[in-house]
């Protein structure tokens, strides 16, 4: 009786495992109903822009080079130090040039030797004009000739004194010391102390003593890619955001947008620059790097959907709209402005509409490119 049981439940259990395997693959095989997440339109402000690389730089940067060539003997500023117009800035000693001095010199001997045969005669027509013996209209004419003698003297030894040391006593003229051309802060001093400097000049452009810019005045340059540059118009408000303040960010209006494009790594660049609106309590320095958004157009409390919601085909947009529960049918809408993840709804649906929100995870169908 045993041996007849036996087979029986082995036979039972095969046949039960087979059942259960059948219909664990059967309940495998039905596909998992799908449910889609259901989003409404929001009010929200709308605002399309562009953004411009680029950095904040002083309106007017000026560089000051010294007038005579030499070392540089003193330097009396620092970067980040303020100073007015004429102010002091190095002082220049001069190496003279051999020709040039030696030429000096020569001009003082042959004045010299000018101005006392010039004495001798002065004595002479002197003695005659006493004993009336010649009339005043000739004397003055020797006198002034006298004159221009010593006159002659006196403009060779300023000569050689400007050539030697870069100034002269009699005129009161100065070459050697270098003297700032406006007001503002010194952005940089290239130089050091026994420096060797180089005048400006028609055949060299001279050496740097320093970069004085006034750091009220701050401009926004930037550049901008073609395909955006059409957009643009002079007086669009600038929101400008500086890497090194934070989320502080400065107002300022486009002011300038080049009519010219620069190529860069295949692509062609427009220079644009904004005046920039600088807040007391934050203190800017030059050449920091920052974005600029320039707003193109803005829209206040504006119906608004995700742009992720939106599928685009032959020209036309369309979104799902939940008729009931999980049922869905598409609607055309019409569209207004974008911030790159929000767009304006004109017309299709209102703020109850509840919308199909596609899976992000596993999308189904590759949305149409935009027209």
């Amino acid at each position: 009786m045993i041996r007849r049981i036996v087979p029986l439940l082995l036979a039972l259990g095969v046949v039960g495992a087979f059942v259960l395997t059948l219909l664990f693959l059967y309940d495998k095989s039905q596909a998992t109903p799908q449910t889609f997440e259901t989003v409404t339109p929001v009010t929200m402000d709308i605002v399309k822009k562009t953004v411009a690389p680029g950095a904040l730089v002083p309106r007017r940067e000026v560089t000051i080079k010294p007038r005579v060539s030499g070392v540089l003997e003193k330097l009396y500023v620092a970067a980040g130090q303020k100073v007015k117009d004429r102010q002091m800035l190095a002082k220049i000693q001069i190496i003279p040039n051999v020709v040039a001095l030696n030429n000096a010199e020569s001009a003082i001997r042959s004045a010299q030797i000018g101005l006392e045969n010039a004495q001798t005669q002065m004595k002479r027509y002197q003695q005659l004009f006493d004993q009336k013996l010649m009339n005043e209209t000739e004397f003055n004419q020797f006198k002034l000739a006298f004159d221009l003698k010593r006159q002659e003297l006196e403009t060779a030894q300023s000569n050689r004194e400007l050539i030697k040391e870069g100034a002269s006593k009699r005129t009161g003229k100065v070459s050697n010391i270098v003297a700032s051309t406006v007001d503002g802060m010194v952005l940089d001093v290239p130089v050091k102390e026994g420096s060797s400097v180089i005048e400006a000049n028609n055949f060299n452009e001279g050496t740097t003593i320093a970069s004085i810019a006034d750091m009220g005045d701050m401009i926004f340059q930037g550049r901008v890619d073609e395909s955006e540059v059409g957009k643009l118009t002079e007086g669009m408000p600038v929101s400008i955001l500086v890497g090194a303040l934070g989320e502080q960010r400065l107002e300022g209006k486009l002011e300038y947008i080049a009519p010219k494009g620069k190529e860069k790594e295949g692509t062609i660049e427009f220079e644009v620059k904004a005046a920039v609106t600088l807040k007391q309590d934050i203190t800017v320095r030059a050449n920091y790097s920052a974005n600029a958004d320039i707003i193109l157009d803005t829209r206040k409390n504006a119906l608004a959907i995700e742009e992720s919601l939106v599928t685009f085909e032959k020209g036309k947009t369309f979104v799902e709209v939940e008729l009931k529960p999980q049922q869905f049918a598409r609607r055309e809408v019409k569209l207004g402005i974008s911030d790159g993840l929000h767009v304006e709804v004109l017309s299709g649906v209102d703020a109850k509409t509840r919308l199909k929100k596609p899976h992000t995870e596993a999308p189904t169908e590759a949305k149409a490119k935009k027209p």
